[in-house]
């Protein structure tokens, strides 16, 4: 049931009539017999693989629990007569058990991720053609890779003792489940969501009016801008598009992909405030960043502060990378105190890579996000001493808007490895940005063969002027609908009217009325 589907609209409709008419303490229990009722319309065979996440990390973070509250118990019991080395030792036996049952469930379910996305690809495709598991070659279980972080990352925090085990089984289930959430996150915290997941909500008309507002505004940028470029950018990674063509094509699928993603997000973001729900931001205008490590803070934040908090941090204050630190001071200088730094950097981008995919192209990708993050930390010192020789000039608007358009562009080349499994071609058609020069392209009709119309440029180009004027606006005054909902009537609801008439008349469709699905519930 995708959710540019008018079935999943009616789903949606219904679920939040549902939610506000039963008694507020059976609220919850709507919001999951919704996401079990949605998870099985992606198809029954894949239930078997969110009930194993929820039962291991249930039970794991369950058995880890009982261990913390048992230690704490016995030391505040034996405060007294116990010497500190041996309060010591009796939390490091506690800590060893419990590290034993979080890394079976990690490798369990880390596992059978890694099974599910291996069936994507050859030769591990061909394997499991004639087994049981031959249908995952058709794709991956819904949701697998935003719920199995969501539930890692909360079974990791209730090992580290920063996180209290859920003591229900059904209410961790919701939490593992939520639909909206399911399709392309954002993953979230268990500390976060669950205070605002698990409460009783009363129903108010503005928080509704405001979550059906960003769905809205998700749905046009889905609908009326990503999904009609989409087509162009099938065209455009034929191999004659080479030189412009490719910038094009980085430029269209940059468009393409924010609309997509951000537009789900606005969908999922909305549906959950509809509900007085609250998921954390996603995104926060990540193209107007002036480098790449501001581009990350802003871009698919949720998985960014996963990899920061469960692969990067871990491994950077790890003893070995300790060890590498003191030996790097030693041998290499500043740089070899940089090293484990380094290290980890690599290890996270490497994860992130496989995290989309066990595709070449995507651990390319993360290998070169990594490039460009580690030599933006070692050009620090020379932007620094450019600076200084040119004093005023970072404060200037023009200085901003080209640290913007150069962010903006090194991410598109980047990102169009995506587009490439064969990351040769990838780098022959990034090479050819330098050796072919066919701006002819741009005006000799080529425009019109790419599969739009005049009236589809014209449509996205007006929703693009939308969509960069409200970002504009929220990056200089922050939440438009809060701003809208300060005008008068018949100014607020025109516009909201007229965003509605826009995404009816305007988005584009397939046949029978059936959008595309979003890019990233392929990972």
């Amino acid at each position: 049931m995708a959710f540019t589907s008018f079935s999943f609209l009616l789903f949606a409709a219904a679920v939040i009539a549902a939610y506000y008419l039963v008694p507020q303490k059976f609220q919850w229990w709507v919001l999951l017999i919704a996401s079990y009722t949605f998870y099985l319309t992606a198809g029954p065979e894949y239930l078997f693989f969110i009930i194993l996440t929820t039962v291991t990390t249930y039970f794991t973070a369950r058995k880890m629990g009982d261990a913390l509250a048992k230690q704490d118990a016995y030391l505040a019991e034996h405060k007294k007569e116990l010497s500190r080395e041996e309060k010591k030792e009796y939390k490091a036996k506690v800590k060893a058990a419990n590290r034993i049952w979080l890394i079976g469930c990690l490798l369990l379910n880390f596992g059978m991720l890694s099974v599910c996305k291996a069936a994507l690809v050859e030769p591990f495709k061909a394997l499991m053609s004639g087994t049981g598991l031959s249908f995952l070659s058709l794709g991956l279980p819904m949701g697998i890779s935003f719920y199995m972080f969501q539930s890692m990352g909360y079974v990791v925090d209730v090992y580290r003792g920063t996180c209290k085990a859920e003591q229900s089984f059904f209410k961790l289930s919701l939490f593992v489940s939520f639909f909206p959430q399911l399709v392309q996150g954002p993953i979230s915290k268990f500390t976060q969501l669950a205070p605002t997941l698990y409460a009783p909500k009363a129903f108010d008309g503005k928080t509704v009016s405001f979550g059906l507002q960003r769905m809205l505004w998700g749905y046009f940028k889905k609908l009326v801008i990503a999904d009609r470029i989409a087509v162009a950018i099938g065209t455009l990674k034929g191999a004659e598009y080479t030189g412009v063509g490719f910038l094009l094509l980085s430029l269209f699928y940059a468009v393409q992909i924010y609309g997509d993603f951000t537009g789900g997000i606005d969908v999922t973001i909305g549906l959950a405030e509809t509900m007085g729900i609250s998921l954390p931001e996603n995104f926060i205008r990540p193209y107007f960043s002036k480098n790449i490590a501001e581009y990350w803070r802003r871009w698919h934040i949720s998985l960014g502060v996963w990899m920061k908090d469960y692969i990067f941090y871990p491994i950077s204050v790890s003893g070995p990378m300790r060890d590498l630190s003191k030996w790097g001071r030693a041998k290499l200088g500043n740089f070899g105190k940089r090293l484990p730094v380094y290290v980890a950097s690599v290890a996270t981008w490497f994860v992130t890579g496989i995290w989309h995919g066990l595709n070449l192209n995507f651990v390319v990708w993360g290998m070169l996000n990594c490039f460009f993050v580690v030599l933006s930390e070692e050009c620090v010192p020379l932007y620094e001493k450019f600076h200084s020789r040119f004093p005023g000039l970072k404060e200037t608007k023009g200085y901003g808007v080209f640290e913007m358009l150069r962010m903006f562009w090194l991410m598109n080349i980047i990102r169009a490895c995506d587009l490439f499994p064969d990351v040769g071609e990838y780098f022959r058609r990034v090479g050819s940005i330098f050796t072919t020069f066919n701006w002819n392209i741009l005006w000799d009709g080529t425009m019109m063969r790419l599969g739009l119309t005049g009236l589809d440029y014209a449509v996205l180009g007006v929703g693009i002027v939308i969509l960069f004027a409200v970002s504009v606006f929220q990056e200089k005054h922050g939440s438009f609908r809060t701003a809208l909902a300060e005008k008068p009537a018949a100014l607020r609801y025109s516009l909201i009217f007229a965003m509605f008439v826009a995404v009816i008349l305007m988005g584009s469709y397939g046949i029978g009325y059936d959008a595309s699905n979003f890019i990233y519930n392929q990972f």
